[in-house]
C-alpha cells in the first residue's frame, strides 16, 4: 500500500469533523493505493492498524489553528508541530507523530485552518475538504503549501 490517510476530527464540534468529513468522501472510491482510517477524536487507537498496514507514506488530517483564513489547507512541518494549537484530542499529535516514525519512515501532516470549533462544519472548510480529497484523489500533494 502506498498510502495511509489518518482523518482526525470530531463530527460535533464544528471545523474539527473536516476530518471525518474527508473520510466520508474518501471512501466512497476504493483504492488499492490508498486506505482511509476515520479516527474521530482518538488517533492513537488506530497505530496498530497503522503498523500493520505498513504504507509507504502516513498522511495525517486535522483542524489545525494556524493563524490563516478559514479554509487554508498546509502540510505543517514537524517542527511547527509541537508549537501550534491542534483541535481536540486526548494526546497532542506530536506524540503520536513521535511514535508511528518507528514505523513509517514519511509522515506527512496536513492541516485545515477552521473557522468554527461548534455546530456545524461551516462552508468554507467543507469547500477546502473537497478540494484536498482531489488533491490526494490525484496524488498531486506536491501542489499543497508547506506551513511558514
Amino acid at each position: 500500500m502506498k498510502y495511509l490517510v489518518m482523518c482526525i476530527g470530531n463530527r460535533d464540534d464544528g471545523d474539527d469533523a473536516v476530518g471525518p468529513y474527508i473520510a466520508d468522501k474518501l471512501k466512497l472510491k476504493k483504492s488499492d493505493k490508498i486506505k482511509i482510517l476515520d479516527c474521530g477524536t482518538i488517533p492513537e487507537n488506530y497505530t496498530s492498524v497503522v503498523k500493520r498496514e505498513n504504507p509507504e507514506t502516513l498522511i495525517i488530517i486535522d483542524a489545525v489553528e494556524m493563524g490563516l483564513k478559514p479554509g487554508e489547507i498546509r502540510i505543517v512541518p514537524k517542527e511547527k508541530i509541537g508549537v501550534m494549537t491542534i483541535s481536540t484530542h486526548g494526546i497532542p499529535i506530536s506524540v503520536l507523530i513521535g511514535y508511528l516514525e518507528k514505523y513509517v519512515k514519511n509522515i506527512i501532516f496536513i492541516g485545515i485552518q477552521p473557522k468554527e470549533m461548534s455546530g456545524d462544519i461551516t462552508t468554507i472548510v467543507k469547500e477546502s475538504g473537497d478540494k484536498l480529497v482531489k488533491i490526494l484523489k490525484q496524488n498531486k500533494l506536491k501542489i499543497i503549501k508547506i506551513l511558514n
